[in-house]
């Protein structure tokens, strides 16, 4: 059993050799909780784990739980960005073709409000294969890992370095990175590896292709299908400026044609303006002879099945501070990294555990030793008195002393005060008076 809080701090030696965690659940329960709260909504994850365990536990047990864990590899992650970025380590190897895609996908979050969740997906670029249904070389990529945050551009490319380093993009021959071209996505490939081969995604730049067809030749008419077909085949197979050319001359018409024909042209000139931005990410011919992939197919993925599908789901909305724990956790499981990283997981929750009732215990120390200093302090110096008014002093009556003063013989045989002493009018004195020694005392 776990350890139980007691007057003496101390901790169990056989919770470390059977590796507990904090709470009250087995560590194989532990990890199954958190494994189904990892795929599904909490409410479902208690209903499957009673079902399959016997075990009753709480909504807020479970999601309280999970969310511990998935913190805990957050943490985990940004002390080795740190690590890394302090001892600059040598990268394991990397493969001969490497494909890096980033992306972004926006998540509910409470009050209403939305937020970007940015994700990487890194995976190893196969040869080419023939597709016999399509007539096509096709390309495919494997061994795929995702890294998700929610942040802004710059601290997302920073804390993606701890998957980067890993999966050894720095040491790859080559790296191939497709996006759909956001100035963010270019900034991150900068970061990480400035030499690779940059591709816009090629359905990303058909979209702007098709629009500027169907602002000239109609939507859905048999023109622009034909027209588009044509030109697209020429983007993926073709010379790219040809393409471009095309789209100049659709523009310079619709301009042309004056007010009625503004619109049109507006269009064509944004997605122009778009590919000519970016006139070396379009090379598809070359691209696809060097066996590297042209769709950003693999990051699209992610984003439903590693954001989406546990983030955005029906009446769901997050804390921020609960949707990067959930991100470390569908990484991991998405990436078939679950045996590796859960390890690492307990091992940081129990050493947490440990510091914070070491913390405790040494509040209760400092506590108690500032409790038996106040004690041990004498009275009037743990406890200040408040002022006194001064009050003249009470004149004796001197003549009543002089005449019933004994004499000097007499005081030495006896201690006894004189009748009229003021200490026989404090109740202490007349406590202590004895009547049946009035004589006594008269005689003095």
């Amino acid at each position: 059993m776990p350890y139980a809080p007691s007057a003496r701090w101390g901790f169990f030696p056989l919770d470390e050799e059977l590796q507990l965690l904090p709470g009250r659940l087995t560590p194989s329960l532990e990890e199954s909780l958190v494994r189904l709260a990892t795929w599904m909504p909490f409410d479902k994850a208690v209903n499957e784990l009673h079902h399959f365990t016997r075990v009753t536990m709480s909504e807020p047990t479970v999601r309280r739980d999970a969310q511990a864990a998935g913190a805990a590899y957050v943490d985990l992650q940004t002390e080795e960005v740190a690590r890394i970025e302090q001892t600059l380590p040598s990268a394991p190897a990397g493969p001969a073709v490497q494909l890096l895609s980033v992306d972004g996908a926006m998540v509910p979050l409470v009050h209403g409000e939305w937020a970007e969740v940015k994700t990487l997906a890194l995976g190893t670029v196969q040869p080419p294969v023939r597709d016999a249904k399509r007539g096509e070389w096709v390309v495919h990529s494997t061994d795929l890992s995702y890294f998700s945050r929610l942040a802004d551009a710059e601290t997302f490319g920073r804390l993606a370095l701890v998957e980067t380093h890993r999966r050894g993009t720095e040491t790859a021959n080559q790296v191939c990175a497709v996006t759909d071209g956001a100035e963010w996505e270019q900034g991150f490939i900068d970061l990480h590896r400035r030499d690779a081969t940059r591709i816009l995604d090629f359905r990303h730049a058909g979209e702007y292709v098709a629009h500027a067809g169907q602002a000239v030749l109609g939507e859905g008419t048999d023109a622009s299908k034909d027209w588009l077909k044509e030109t697209l085949h020429e983007l993926k197979h073709g010379q790219p400026d040809s393409v471009l050319n095309t789209l100049r001359d659709m523009h310079a018409e619709m301009s042309a044609r004056g007010a009625d024909s503004a619109a049109a042209a507006n269009t064509i000139q944004k997605g122009l303006a778009y590919l000519e931005k970016r006139r070396a990410h379009l090379d598809y011919a070359r691209f696809q002879a060097l066996g590297y992939p042209i769709g950003s197919g693999s990051v699209e993925s992610a984003n439903k099945l590693v954001v989406e599908a546990r983030l955005k789901g029906s009446g769901m909305h997050w804390a921020p501070v609960h949707v990067n724990p959930m991100l470390a956790l569908r990484n991991i499981a998405c990436s078939d990294r679950w045996e590796e990283a859960w390890p690492q997981i307990t091992q940081h929750l129990r050493r947490r555990a440990t510091a914070a009732r070491l913390r405790r215990h040494q509040q209760r120390q400092a506590k108690k030793v500032a409790a038996s200093i106040v004690t041990a302090l004498p009275a009037q110096s743990a406890v200040i008195p408040l002022a006194t008014p001064q009050v003249a002093p009470r004149q004796p009556d001197v003549s009543a002393q002089v005449s019933a003063a004994p004499s000097k013989s007499a005081a030495k045989k006896s201690y006894r005060p004189a009748a009229n002493h003021p200490w026989r009018r404090s109740p202490i004195g007349r406590a202590r008076f004895n009547p049946s020694r009035r004589s006594g005392d008269a005689k003095l």
